[in-house]
């Protein structure tokens, strides 16, 4: 998994959320359980814990589970070890699959997973997600076409949400190609929401 660097990295956890992100929590119901996916060091879930979610926070190693470990102990989060990419979605054990106010997506891309993550954004929820694209192959890493966007691919897994805003293009400091949107899940006979922009 790669990182984002938008402030200047510190201790574990302690670098600020990305700034789309932060851009687009208003939209996370109140109080709503948020589901940070390839968590790494946990700034998203820092994020909106100190903003009153309970916040969940997946990732494959051991590392990144130990760095929230204090949200964990506090009652502020929970932590859970998967392997997304060779194992099953760890959120649709038994009957019922668990679905979340917000799912956020930071620098991390697997396709078969896209399935997934759009269906656990429960109703009146929002799917936050940004990581790199297409062209990111000339200014640094990862540069593999399997971790990168296609033009428009984010829009595109986003069938059955609606996209409140998607952006697709170059970020300077560090350079970078990025897609990223945010999409909401509307309730069935909602009349028009008003999603501040």
């Amino acid at each position: 998994m790669s990182n984002l660097t938008e402030t200047t990295p510190g201790p574990h956890g302690s670098a600020a959320a990305s700034a789309w992100v932060q851009r687009w929590s208003h939209l996370v119901p109140a109080h709503g359980t948020v589901l940070d996916v390839a968590c790494g060091h946990g700034r998203h879930l820092r994020w909106f814990a100190q903003r009153n979610h309970p916040v969940v926070g997946v990732d494959r190693s051991q590392d990144a589970i130990d760095s929230i470990a204090d949200l964990v102990a506090a009652g502020r989060a929970e932590a859970l070890r998967a392997d997304l990419e060779n194992g099953p979605w760890p959120f649709s054990a038994g009957a019922q699959a668990r679905t979340f106010d917000a799912v956020i997506v930071t620098n991390y891309l697997w396709r078969p997973l896209l399935p997934a993550l759009v269906a656990s954004v429960a109703p009146g929820g929002v799917l936050i997600y940004e990581t790199f694209a297409a062209g990111n192959e000339t200014v640094g890493k990862p540069s593999r076409p399997d971790f990168l966007l296609q033009p428009g691919e984010l829009w595109c897994a986003c069938g059955g949400l609606r996209v409140v805003a998607f952006e697709d293009g170059f970020l300077q400091g560090p350079d970078r190609f990025v897609q990223r949107i945010v999409a909401v899940r509307q309730h069935s006979a909602e009349l028009p929401t008003r999603y501040m922009l």
